[in-house]
Protein backbone atom coordinates (compact mmCIF):
# COMPACT_ATOMS: atom_id res chain seq x y z
CA UNK A 1 0.00 0.00 0.00
CA UNK A 2 1.36 3.56 -0.72
CA UNK A 3 2.57 5.38 1.82
CA UNK A 4 -0.25 8.73 0.85
CA UNK A 5 -3.08 6.34 0.84
CA UNK A 6 -2.07 4.70 4.37
CA UNK A 7 -1.57 8.26 5.79
CA UNK A 8 -5.02 9.10 4.24
CA UNK A 9 -6.50 5.84 6.29
CA UNK A 10 -5.08 6.92 9.46
CA UNK A 11 -5.86 10.55 8.96
CA UNK A 12 -9.23 9.99 8.69
CA UNK A 13 -9.50 7.02 11.15
CA UNK A 14 -8.33 9.61 13.76
CA UNK A 15 -10.68 12.58 12.28
CA UNK A 16 -7.05 14.73 11.06
CA UNK A 17 -6.80 16.75 8.09
CA UNK A 18 -2.91 16.82 8.40
CA UNK A 19 -0.47 14.74 9.39
CA UNK A 20 0.80 16.33 12.44
CA UNK A 21 3.97 14.30 13.11
CA UNK A 22 5.99 15.07 10.10
CA UNK A 23 9.59 15.14 10.43
CA UNK A 24 9.87 17.71 7.86
CA UNK A 25 10.07 21.27 9.62
CA UNK A 26 6.99 23.59 9.64
CA UNK A 27 6.55 26.73 11.11
CA UNK A 28 2.83 25.96 11.18
CA UNK A 29 3.01 23.36 13.82
CA UNK A 30 5.10 25.67 15.80
CA UNK A 31 5.15 24.88 19.77
CA UNK A 32 6.33 27.14 21.99
CA UNK A 33 7.89 25.12 24.99
CA UNK A 34 9.92 27.60 27.74
CA UNK A 35 12.85 26.87 25.91
CA UNK A 36 12.46 27.45 22.72
CA UNK A 37 10.55 30.90 23.54
CA UNK A 38 14.07 31.33 25.34
CA UNK A 39 16.12 30.35 22.45
CA UNK A 40 14.50 32.12 20.13
CA UNK A 41 14.17 35.25 22.58
CA UNK A 42 17.94 35.47 22.74
CA UNK A 43 17.77 35.18 18.61
CA UNK A 44 15.81 38.34 18.79
CA UNK A 45 17.73 40.23 21.49
CA UNK A 46 20.89 39.23 18.95
CA UNK A 47 19.65 41.13 16.44
CA UNK A 48 17.94 44.12 18.31
CA UNK A 49 21.48 44.87 20.11
CA UNK A 50 23.29 44.41 16.62
CA UNK A 51 25.65 41.68 18.37
CA UNK A 52 27.68 41.11 15.43
CA UNK A 53 27.75 37.12 15.87
CA UNK A 54 24.66 35.14 17.56
CA UNK A 55 25.03 31.49 18.26
CA UNK A 56 21.87 29.05 18.81
CA UNK A 57 23.16 25.57 19.50
CA UNK A 58 20.86 22.32 19.94
CA UNK A 59 21.23 18.34 19.88
CA UNK A 60 19.89 17.08 16.44
CA UNK A 61 16.21 17.39 16.12
CA UNK A 62 15.62 19.60 19.14
CA UNK A 63 13.55 22.27 16.78
CA UNK A 64 16.82 25.06 15.92
CA UNK A 65 16.08 24.87 12.24
CA UNK A 66 12.42 25.12 12.59
CA UNK A 67 13.29 28.72 14.45
CA UNK A 68 15.16 29.81 11.36
CA UNK A 69 12.31 29.13 9.43
CA UNK A 70 10.19 31.50 11.50
CA UNK A 71 12.37 34.23 11.57
CA UNK A 72 12.63 33.49 7.57
CA UNK A 73 8.72 33.78 7.61
CA UNK A 74 8.54 36.36 10.51
CA UNK A 75 11.42 39.34 9.04
CA UNK A 76 10.08 42.26 8.43
CA UNK A 77 10.89 44.18 5.79
CA UNK A 78 13.94 46.17 6.54
CA UNK A 79 16.17 43.03 7.34
CA UNK A 80 17.70 40.96 4.21
CA UNK A 81 18.31 37.74 5.21
CA UNK A 82 20.34 35.52 3.42
CA UNK A 83 20.11 31.36 4.63
CA UNK A 84 23.83 29.10 3.98
CA UNK A 85 22.77 25.21 5.30
CA UNK A 86 25.43 22.70 6.02
CA UNK A 87 28.30 25.05 4.14
CA UNK A 88 31.43 23.77 4.16
CA UNK A 89 34.80 24.06 2.41
CA UNK A 90 37.82 26.17 2.21
CA UNK A 91 38.16 29.97 1.87
CA UNK A 92 36.68 31.78 -0.83
CA UNK A 93 34.06 28.89 -1.43
CA UNK A 94 32.00 30.19 1.71
CA UNK A 95 31.80 33.85 -0.12
CA UNK A 96 30.35 31.99 -3.04
CA UNK A 97 27.36 30.64 -0.75
CA UNK A 98 27.01 34.00 0.92
CA UNK A 99 26.37 35.66 -2.16
CA UNK A 100 23.92 33.33 -3.83
CA UNK A 101 22.44 33.19 -0.45
CA UNK A 102 21.62 36.95 -1.09
CA UNK A 103 20.95 36.42 -4.68
CA UNK A 104 24.09 37.99 -5.71
CA UNK A 105 24.85 36.10 -9.07
CA UNK A 106 28.47 34.85 -9.62
CA UNK A 107 29.78 34.85 -13.40
CA UNK A 108 32.73 33.25 -14.57
CA UNK A 109 35.68 32.71 -12.23
CA UNK A 110 35.55 35.43 -10.44
CA UNK A 111 38.41 35.93 -7.88
CA UNK A 112 38.00 36.32 -4.13
CA UNK A 113 38.85 40.20 -4.40
CA UNK A 114 36.16 40.27 -7.14
CA UNK A 115 33.32 38.60 -5.00
CA UNK A 116 34.32 40.36 -1.69
CA UNK A 117 33.92 43.79 -3.04
CA UNK A 118 30.73 42.57 -4.20
CA UNK A 119 29.85 41.77 -1.34
CA UNK A 120 31.27 44.62 0.30
CA UNK A 121 29.14 47.14 -2.26
CA UNK A 122 26.18 45.40 -1.88
CA UNK A 123 25.73 45.80 1.94
CA UNK A 124 26.51 49.21 1.66
CA UNK A 125 23.48 49.59 -0.87
CA UNK A 126 21.02 47.44 1.73
CA UNK A 127 22.18 49.93 4.42
CA UNK A 128 21.82 53.09 1.87
CA UNK A 129 18.31 51.58 1.37
CA UNK A 130 17.62 50.85 4.83
CA UNK A 131 17.80 47.41 5.06
CA UNK A 132 20.37 45.71 7.39
CA UNK A 133 21.69 42.12 6.08
CA UNK A 134 21.96 39.14 8.17
CA UNK A 135 23.65 36.21 7.15
CA UNK A 136 21.62 32.67 9.18
CA UNK A 137 24.31 29.54 8.81
CA UNK A 138 22.27 26.15 9.81
CA UNK A 139 24.17 23.25 10.75
CA UNK A 140 26.94 25.71 11.42
CA UNK A 141 29.42 22.96 13.54
CA UNK A 142 30.34 22.10 10.05
CA UNK A 143 32.50 25.53 9.37
CA UNK A 144 35.91 25.02 9.37
CA UNK A 145 37.76 26.75 12.44
CA UNK A 146 39.15 28.84 8.87
CA UNK A 147 36.03 29.44 7.75
CA UNK A 148 35.09 30.99 10.69
CA UNK A 149 38.01 33.11 10.88
CA UNK A 150 36.67 34.19 7.84
CA UNK A 151 33.10 35.37 8.83
CA UNK A 152 34.50 36.91 11.81
CA UNK A 153 36.48 38.88 9.09
CA UNK A 154 33.38 40.05 7.58
CA UNK A 155 31.80 41.16 11.23
CA UNK A 156 34.86 43.74 11.55
CA UNK A 157 33.21 45.24 7.90
CA UNK A 158 30.56 47.37 10.56
CA UNK A 159 32.09 50.74 11.20
CA UNK A 160 31.93 52.44 14.34
CA UNK A 161 28.06 53.92 13.69
CA UNK A 162 27.31 52.00 10.99
CA UNK A 163 25.67 48.21 11.41
CA UNK A 164 26.07 46.49 7.77
CA UNK A 165 26.33 42.43 8.64
CA UNK A 166 24.99 40.16 11.37
CA UNK A 167 25.89 36.61 11.38
CA UNK A 168 24.01 34.33 12.90
CA UNK A 169 25.19 30.95 13.76
CA UNK A 170 22.93 27.78 14.28
CA UNK A 171 24.43 24.10 15.01
CA UNK A 172 24.61 21.17 16.97
CA UNK A 173 26.85 21.21 20.31
CA UNK A 174 29.90 20.40 18.43
CA UNK A 175 29.81 24.24 16.90
CA UNK A 176 30.61 25.37 20.93
CA UNK A 177 33.54 23.28 21.52
CA UNK A 178 35.10 24.84 18.00
CA UNK A 179 34.52 28.36 19.52
CA UNK A 180 35.65 27.49 22.72
CA UNK A 181 39.07 26.24 21.46
CA UNK A 182 42.31 28.77 22.39
CA UNK A 183 42.67 29.75 18.76
CA UNK A 184 39.40 30.34 18.57
CA UNK A 185 39.40 33.24 21.35
CA UNK A 186 39.18 36.72 18.92
CA UNK A 187 35.95 34.96 17.69
CA UNK A 188 34.44 34.07 20.56
CA UNK A 189 34.87 37.51 21.97
CA UNK A 190 32.73 38.30 18.92
CA UNK A 191 29.58 36.42 20.07
CA UNK A 192 27.19 38.70 21.78
CA UNK A 193 24.48 36.60 22.22
CA UNK A 194 24.37 32.46 22.61
CA UNK A 195 21.83 29.85 23.91
CA UNK A 196 21.40 26.31 23.93
CA UNK A 197 18.22 24.90 23.32
CA UNK A 198 17.64 21.65 25.62
CA UNK A 199 14.99 19.06 25.24
CA UNK A 200 11.64 19.76 26.45
CA UNK A 201 10.06 18.87 29.77
CA UNK A 202 7.33 15.83 29.83
CA UNK A 203 4.43 18.50 30.91
CA UNK A 204 5.95 20.33 27.50
CA UNK A 205 5.85 17.32 25.76
CA UNK A 206 2.20 16.10 26.48
CA UNK A 207 1.47 19.73 25.25
CA UNK A 208 3.23 19.54 22.39
CA UNK A 209 1.97 16.30 21.06
CA UNK A 210 -2.14 17.44 21.85
CA UNK A 211 -1.12 21.06 19.94
CA UNK A 212 0.71 19.44 17.16
CA UNK A 213 -2.69 17.17 17.04
CA UNK A 214 -5.04 19.78 17.27
CA UNK A 215 -3.20 22.12 14.27
CA UNK A 216 -3.83 18.84 12.54
CA UNK A 217 -7.36 18.43 13.30
CA UNK A 218 -7.98 16.67 16.00
CA UNK A 219 -11.06 17.52 18.16
CA UNK A 220 -10.32 15.07 21.09
CA UNK A 221 -7.69 13.73 23.15
CA UNK A 222 -5.79 10.62 20.87
CA UNK A 223 -2.31 10.28 23.16
CA UNK A 224 -3.18 9.45 26.99
CA UNK A 225 -0.58 11.25 29.89
CA UNK A 226 0.28 7.86 30.36
CA UNK A 227 1.23 7.30 25.92
CA UNK A 228 2.61 11.11 26.70
CA UNK A 229 5.15 10.17 29.19
CA UNK A 230 6.49 7.22 28.08
CA UNK A 231 7.32 9.28 24.83
CA UNK A 232 8.81 11.84 26.60
CA UNK A 233 11.36 9.10 28.43
CA UNK A 234 12.12 7.27 25.02
CA UNK A 235 12.79 10.96 23.22
CA UNK A 236 14.42 12.52 25.50
CA UNK A 237 12.26 16.01 24.70
CA UNK A 238 13.55 15.98 21.27
CA UNK A 239 10.97 17.17 19.03
CA UNK A 240 11.86 15.21 16.03
CA UNK A 241 12.01 12.09 17.63
CA UNK A 242 9.05 12.89 18.88
CA UNK A 243 7.26 13.01 15.96
CA UNK A 244 8.88 9.56 14.43
CA UNK A 245 7.44 8.14 17.54
CA UNK A 246 4.27 9.64 17.98
CA UNK A 247 3.86 9.01 13.98
CA UNK A 248 4.80 5.31 14.26
CA UNK A 249 2.15 4.86 17.43
CA UNK A 250 -0.56 6.26 14.99
CA UNK A 251 0.12 3.87 12.40
CA UNK A 252 0.14 1.19 14.85
CA UNK A 253 -3.64 2.11 16.43
CA UNK A 254 -4.71 2.07 13.39
CA UNK A 255 -3.61 -1.15 12.01
CA UNK A 256 -5.04 -2.14 15.77
CA UNK A 257 -8.66 -0.27 14.91
CA UNK A 258 -8.55 1.53 18.00
CA UNK A 259 -9.19 5.14 18.18
CA UNK A 260 -6.90 6.10 21.49
CA UNK A 261 -3.23 5.78 21.80
CA UNK A 262 -2.10 4.58 25.13
CA UNK A 263 0.96 3.06 26.73
CA UNK A 264 0.93 0.10 24.99
CA UNK A 265 1.13 1.08 21.81
CA UNK A 266 4.33 3.46 23.00
CA UNK A 267 6.15 0.46 24.49
CA UNK A 268 5.26 -1.52 21.35
CA UNK A 269 6.58 1.41 19.01
CA UNK A 270 9.86 1.91 21.09
CA UNK A 271 10.29 -1.53 21.61
CA UNK A 272 10.21 -2.16 17.54
CA UNK A 273 12.39 0.70 17.07
CA UNK A 274 14.43 0.49 19.92
CA UNK A 275 18.17 1.51 18.95
CA UNK A 276 16.98 3.91 16.34
CA UNK A 277 15.28 5.67 19.20
CA UNK A 278 18.14 5.87 21.25
CA UNK A 279 20.85 6.54 18.33
CA UNK A 280 18.48 9.86 17.78
CA UNK A 281 18.08 10.61 21.55
CA UNK A 282 20.89 9.17 23.45
CA UNK A 283 23.06 12.60 23.91
CA UNK A 284 20.02 15.10 24.80
CA UNK A 285 19.36 16.59 28.30
CA UNK A 286 16.30 17.45 29.84
CA UNK A 287 15.17 21.06 29.29
CA UNK A 288 17.12 23.07 31.48
CA UNK A 289 17.29 26.93 31.20
CA UNK A 290 20.38 29.39 30.68
CA UNK A 291 22.88 30.98 28.70
CA UNK A 292 26.40 29.35 28.11
CA UNK A 293 29.40 31.84 27.23
CA UNK A 294 32.68 30.94 24.89
CA UNK A 295 35.12 32.83 27.20
CA UNK A 296 35.91 33.47 31.17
Amino acid sequence: MAMSSTFLIYSEHFGLTGRPFSLRPDTDFLFWSANHTRAYAMLEYGLATFAPITVITGEVGAGKTTLIWHLLRSAPSDLKLGLISNAHGERGKLLHWILSSLGQPITGRMSYVQMFSRFEAFLKEQHAAGRHTILIFDEAQNLSEKMLEELRGFSNMNGERDELLQIVLVGQPELRQIISRAKMVQFAQRVAADFHLFGMSAEAVQDYIAHRLKVAGADHEIFTPGACEIVFQASRGLPRVINQICDYALVYAFAEDISVVDEDVVRQVVADRKMQFLDMAATTAVETPGKQGFAD
